[in-house]
Formats: C-alpha cells, structure tokens, sequence
C-alpha cells in the first residue's frame, strides 16, 4: 500500500525490450535521487508514477533500479513507455504516517491534462477523466494523480455529446501548491499530456455496496 505522498522524483534512463513481440514487456532503469535505495531490498514494491512495481535489480551505491513492465500494464498506463522524469514512492511501512489517502498503486484509468496554470502562488490543474471513472469523483474527494494523492476542488460533467466524442466524462480541477509542483514530476505537464489516474479506495466499496448484485438486491435491503 501507498499514500500518495511522494518520497522522490526519479528519471527513467533507460529501456529493454523483454523480447521482439508486441506481448513482451519491458525492463525499465531508473535514476533515483542519491541514498533513496538504502533501505530498499529485492523484491520490494515502488510505484513509479503510481503503478506498483517489483524492484528486480538495483544498484545503492549507483541510486540505479531496474523494474519489468509487462505489456498489460504498459497499454493501462502513461508515462513508463519513454525516458522522463517520473514519480517514485515507497512501499507504506506499518510504523509510517497515513500522510495522503489510502493508495493501492493500481492505476484506474488515463486521463488528460485539458490545463495547467498559475492561480495566485499556486498552480491549477484540469484534467479529463474517463467516463468509466467519473462517478468515483466528488467535491473535495481523494484522486491519484501520477503516483501523487490530490484533493478535487471542483466536478465539472461534460455534456452527453462531449462525452460521446471524447470518451471522458468529466472535468476535475485541482490546486496545487508550490511545495507539490516543485517536489514532484507534476511540474513537467503540459496541456495534453496523458497522466495516470487512481481513485479512492473507498470509492471502490461504497460503490460496490450500492450496486445491485443478483441475487442479494440491494445493499440496503441486505
């Protein structure tokens, strides 16, 4: 489990096919800030801009990891097919702070960044969200953003033809503050560009308790 609280920004520096066919993976090597690795140990989980990975090879003294990406989850996500800069945290250690929201480091849905502007101090974010996911979210809810844990500030349903067109289902905006956007890899996007997206746990439940199942009814009538 995560948090969303990033606990270093890293850069994927290099890529390996796993073979020569669209139904191979990947095997990623990334840069991590220097000391990250220290406590780290084969084997051990770390998202990299919010999809959790396995650590299969790493180097301390180097601040080098290496991860295998599988063809499945490099067609779920964004931003794991390509050098950049990336999102990196830690697996939730049992004795640690619950800092962000409860984090489970499986990506939901890819959604698009429509803007990213200067409010005052702070930076606003808008960005599409898939038609799938636009139920999950809510007035001041819990979103997942490329590995980081974010607070929506406004819900914005797009109209049955715009939705229809573009396949997403709302608009969300966010505001980030200065320490985010210069802690994290957010501060590289750009209108366009596809980030990750994880909804709220408990989203996840409420709505499976509220739909109907065959069989049981409702969760009310349970």
């Amino acid at each position: 489990m995560f948090t969303g609280i990033i606990t270093g920004t890293g850069h994927i520096c290099h890529i390996t096919p796993l073979g020569d066919t669209a139904a191979h993976g990947k095997r990623l090597t990334l840069q991590a800030p220097a000391g990250y690795l220290d406590d780290v140990a084969l084997g051990d989980s770390i998202a990299i801009n919010g999809a959790c990975m396995t650590v299969v090879a790493f180097d301390p003294q180097a601040s080098t990891f290496d991860i295998d990406i599988s063809a499945e989850s490099l067609d779920k996500t964004s931003g794991l097919d390509r050098e950049g800069l990336v999102n990196l945290e830690k697996a939730l250690g049992a004795h640690e702070r619950l800092g962000g929201h409860i984090v489970s480091g499986h990506v939901d849905g890819i959604g698009m960044v429509r803007s990213f502007d200067a409010v005052g101090e702070s930076q606003e974010l808008r960005i599409l969200v898939p038609r799938s996911l636009a139920r999950f979210l809510a007035y001041k809810g819990s979103i997942t953003v490329n590995g980081v844990s974010l607070t929506v500030n406004r819900v914005t349903d797009l109209s049955g033809q715009e939705a229809a067109s573009t396949g997403y289902g709302c608009e969300i905006s966010i505001n980030l503050i200065p320490h985010t956007v210069q802690n994290t890899a957010l501060r590289v996007l750009e209108p366009g560009m596809r980030v990750n997206l994880e909804i709220d746990l408990i989203a996840r439940y409420v709505e499976r308790m509220l739909a109907v199942s065959p069989g049981l009814g409702t969760a009310a009538s349970c």
